[in-house]
């Protein structure tokens, strides 16, 4: 079976890997005027069953990620009583993990194939007969001409994300409190080390002077030593409307973006990854290699679940937003419900996980 993966970026690096690991064919196709992948300090939370799924498939993976127990939540008008706790008995809530170490970790492999063209169209790759075609690129020809409908919502507003050197602490504890200007969250990446992640509700910059006394007026935890440069993009909800055309699936951020406060895009992607996977290796059982049934059983399969996801994720951001204006008087009493009531916090805790 021969895949073509466009765009040379983590979620096809990941997949990538898991297909050679499969004896599957593959070339990653880019634009040449693509930028390369510079150092960035941005992080990704994986939650623990995520993380396990990919310590089974990817060579070294298990070298990389700080582990944390537990993630409390603050409001605002209560920064020294957690409205709640999620903690899973027995194993631990998630992974933090510096992008570009995977994404370098994941080049390591070397039966990689890169293919790059100055530009190319749904023509050009058809003449290589790939059986299928995945694609998360989002400036290429092919997402102009058949992936641009897409349920979309633009929050006009600006996530900034920054590392903090620290005075050594046991640190597997985060912390997200839910400011008036919107979610702040403290990452714990090593027991000096913490990746701080500020969803503002504005689209103005900030320096890191700025940053840090954002930092100082919400952390009683850290000492802080030092402080990073700061990296910022814009925060929005989008579903893609239709994944497939013919033997093409998009794929990645390139189907779903969802808000940062719950740490859960890349999370999202690595699910479809593991779906994926699971109906290659179906189909191939059964000796099919036809990539438009792939691609249709895949959108069949998430295309639903992925968009009540992302809706979810974007309703617990308009609940906060609601409470902060009414001063937390709704989430304290929810939160209470929830921390006294054993299956409601074991199912909210499963639903983080």
């Amino acid at each position: 079976m021969n895949i073509c993966l466009l765009g040379n970026n983590l979620t096809n690096l990941v997949l990538a890997n898991i297909f050679l690991s499969k004896k599957i064919n593959v070339d990653i196709v880019s634009l040449a005027s693509a930028p390369a992948l510079k150092n960035t300090i941005r992080t990704i939370a994986i939650s623990s069953e995520n993380y396990k799924f990919l310590k089974e498939n990817i060579q070294n993976f298990k070298n990389l990620g700080w582990p944390t127990t537990r993630i409390k939540i603050y409001s605002e008008r209560n920064r020294s009583s957690e409205l709640f706790e999620f903690k899973n008995k027995n194993q631990n809530n998630f992974y933090l993990l510096k992008y570009i170490e995977f994404y370098n970790l994941l080049k390591k492999n070397k039966f990689l194939k890169f293919v790059k063209y100055k530009n190319y169209s749904f023509e050009t790759i058809k003449k290589k007969n790939y059986n299928l075609i995945i694609n998360s690129e989002h400036n290429n020809l092919i997402t102009k001409k058949f992936f641009f409908k897409k349920i979309e919502r633009n929050y006009k507003s600006l996530a900034h994300t920054t590392i903090i050197d620290h005075k050594k602490i046991n640190n597997k504890i985060a912390i997200q409190i839910f400011t008036n200007c919107g979610p702040l969250a403290f990452l714990p990446l090593s027991d000096s080390q913490t990746s701080v992640v500020f969803s503002n509700n504005s689209n103005k910059l900030i320096n890191k002077k700025e940053f840090l006394e954002i930092i100082n007026k919400y952390n009683h935890k850290y000492f802080v030593k030092k402080i990073s440069n700061i990296e910022s993009f814009g925060i929005k909800f989008s579903h893609l409307r239709n994944y497939v055309y013919k033997n093409i699936l998009s794929f990645g951020d390139l189907i779903h973006k969802v808000h940062p406060l719950a740490g859960q895009g890349f999370n999202m992607t690595i699910r479809d990854i593991k779906s994926l996977s699971f109906i290659l290796d179906e189909n191939i059982k059964l000796g099919i290699d036809d990539g438009e049934i792939i691609a249709q059983k895949f959108q069949e399969n998430n295309k639903h679940v992925n968009f009540m996801y992302g809706v979810g994720i974007d309703s617990i951001n308009s609940f906060f937003k609601l409470d902060n204006k009414l001063k937390n008087n709704l989430s304290e009493p929810i939160f209470k419900i929830l921390k006294g009531n054993k299956f409601l916090n074991n199912y909210a805790t499963f639903f983080s996980n």
